[in-house]
């Protein structure tokens, strides 16, 4: 998954504004202890970071 198409994804299910806000704001256990914005620029792969916001937000299993 490329990182433009995790951040369409965010936007889609929570909204820009949110999604912007959740990027740089919330800590994820599953990350870490680190936001998306941390967990991407530490390498992690998108598609790990998105799996870990779903499971936190609990995103059904037809939008993953």
């Amino acid at each position: 998954m490329r990182t433009t198409v995790f951040r369409q994804l965010l936007a889609d299910e929570f909204g820009r504004v949110r999604a912007d806000m959740m990027a740089r704001d919330h800590v994820f256990s599953d990350l870490g202890g680190r936001t998306v914005d941390q967990a991407l620029d530490a390498g992690l792969p998108p598609k790990e970071i998105w799996r870990a916001v779903c499971d936190a937000f609990q995103v059904p299993q037809e939008r993953r």
